[in-house]
């Protein structure tokens, strides 16, 4: 039905935070002013870091933008100059400050995950005291072992080497960005500014650690099966809802969605997007009490 619509099917197929955070900025939602956010087109455009469509993808789930923002990127692409490296579909090469943003995100992702799993007790303060110490050179970890021995709390201990490396992979990111800005600002640049960094290899290593020991660690995997369970309840509510508005426990359902989403779309699409524009505006917290709640295990006098 998607794509006898002239939908993109690619779109759905899995979740892509990219392209849906592109859209909670720039689409306007119901009763909202025009322009999303209106945030600056720089500001936009620095947070695409896939800038391309699902249908070039390449089977690899990534891309920046849902069909139904398609015009809104192809406009600001326009408007800065970003490069076009292939038409039909279109292929853009990144806007330079994608790389900084990346970057960030990287950093700060792969060493609080480090941190929360020792405050989670998932790994030691070893192990994670460990991995922090291999970002730091033998300068860098004399210093920070004179400090630590001022501390005596280790959370406030784990918090120090935490910052410390994040300044570090920080400092070092902004000088790789500008060792390679020629090749950036042409497009030829690709590859993360993590991975071209002196400390790549300790932060592929901090990363195949946490994909071992954190990430498939029980409690971890309990809470992504729980997860799953209440979303996957919740869209087939949701889709069953939209598909039949008329029916009565549909009427009800919808009736408790916030206005600001477009409940009546005609097509197949426009409701799958509406779906998932009501999921990814959820908190934890929110989905998992609506879980509970249209499935009967918290009733509201209960």
């Amino acid at each position: 039905a998607v794509r006898s619509e002239g939908g993109r099917w690619e779109d759905f197929i899995r979740f892509e935070g990219n392209a849906n955070a592109f859209r909670l900025l720039t689409h306007r939602f119901e009763g909202r002013r025009p322009g999303g956010f209106a945030l600056t087109y720089s500001t936009l455009a620095s947070i695409v870091k896939y800038p391309y469509s699902s249908l070039s993808a390449g089977g690899k789930n990534k891309f920046g933008y849902f069909a139904t923002e398609e015009e809104t990127f192809a406009e600001i692409a326009q408007h800065l100059g970003i490069l076009r490296l292939q038409d039909s579909p279109h292929v853009y090469a990144r806007y330079p400050l994608v790389f900084l943003v990346e970057a960030a995100d990287d950093i700060c992702y792969q060493i609080m995950d480090l941190e929360d799993a020792y405050k989670l007790r998932i790994i030691s303060y070893e192990e994670v005291s460990l991995l922090f110490m291999s970002f730091l050179d033998t300068e860098e970890q004399d210093t920070s072992r004179e400090v630590l021995h001022s501390i005596e709390d280790r959370n406030e201990r784990v918090a120090y080497l935490r910052s410390r490396v994040i300044n570090h992979l920080t400092e070092a990111c902004g000088k790789a960005f500008l060792e390679y800005e020629p090749e950036i600002m042409t497009g030829e640049f690709r590859s993360p500014l993590v991975a071209v960094i002196p400390e790549a290899e300790a932060y592929k290593a901090a990363s195949r650690y946490a994909y071992k020991h954190i990430y498939t660690a029980q409690d971890v995997v309990d809470v992504e099966l729980a997860g799953h369970r209440v979303f996957s309840e919740i869209i087939e509510r949701m889709m069953h809802a939209l598909m039949h508005p008329d029916n009565a426990y549909s009427r009800t359902f919808l009736n408790r969605v916030s206005s600001q989403y477009n409940i009546h779309e005609k097509t197949t699409y426009g409701k799958i997007q509406c779906t998932l524009d009501y999921i990814s505006g959820m908190t934890d917290l929110y989905a998992l009490d609506l879980y509970r709640k249209i499935t009967g295990m918290n009733l509201p006098f209960a």
